[in-house]
């Protein structure tokens, strides 16, 4: 499932020049004319990133950034200020209520483009590790009795994955490597690797090929 991206701005013709180009990259993109709009479509469709002018009609973007904010499960949701007020005072305003980065019209797509991928690999990043030190303070001990029990079944349980696990690990069954990978989830292949350790570790495995096996066994690919 691609990533979603809400894009606020009063000018049409700069909220289709930039949804045209995160879609042409594998985003699902929703757009917006004002604060009010985008807040709205914040909670129908829970985007992974924002990016957002700042001089909008009904409620502009300082204002909206500050709403989203208020929500505590959208602290750590990317917000990019994408807007001619370059003011040093505007931009220490736009910090303030919690942007990510701030870049000053006019602007590159390419620039653009690359922000938006790097806030969102370092967004799934923190998630991964989120989540693997909550499994970690989760999982249960086995006690030393339990543990010199014979095993019933010579499969170890399968273990709990995320959705983009399961993904990552659907294209190493079809024998892509990182870089291949990165591209068709929009990645990096340093991100992949993550992925892949975090894989490894979950299965208790040692390499790709004993994971794939491992996948296989526990039908955790087709």
């Amino acid at each position: 499932m691609p990533l979603t991206i809400l894009v606020a701005d009063d000018d049409l013709g700069t909220r289709l020049s930039i949804g045209d180009y995160l879609e042409a990259a594998g985003y699902l993109v929703v757009l917006a004319e004002n604060g009010r709009d985008a807040l709205t479509l914040v909670e129908k469709y829970h985007p992974h990133l924002i990016v957002t002018d700042i001089t909008m009609p009904q409620m502009d973007g300082y204002e909206f950034v500050r709403q989203v904010r208020q929500n505590p499960a959208l602290r750590l949701l990317p917000v990019i200020f994408l807007t001619a007020r370059t003011d040093m005072h505007d931009r220490i305003r736009g910090y303030q209520l919690g942007c990510d980065v701030y870049l000053p019209k006019p602007f590159e797509l390419q620039e653009l483009g690359a922000v938006v991928r790097n806030l969102l690999e370092r967004l799934q990043m923190i998630e991964m590790e989120w989540r693997s030190r909550s499994l970690e303070v989760t999982a249960q001990p086995v006690s030393s009795a339990a543990s010199l029990k014979p095993t019933t079944s010579p499969l170890l349980p399968a273990p709990s994955l995320t959705q983009r696990e399961h993904e990552v690990l659907r294209l190493l069954a079809d024998g892509l490597p990182n870089t291949q990978i990165g591209d068709r989830l929009h990645l990096s292949p340093r991100t992949i690797e993550k992925y892949v350790s975090n894989l490894l570790r979950k299965t208790d495995t040692n390499n790709r090929a004993e994971l794939v096996r491992f996948a296989m066994d526990h039908h955790l690919v087709d």
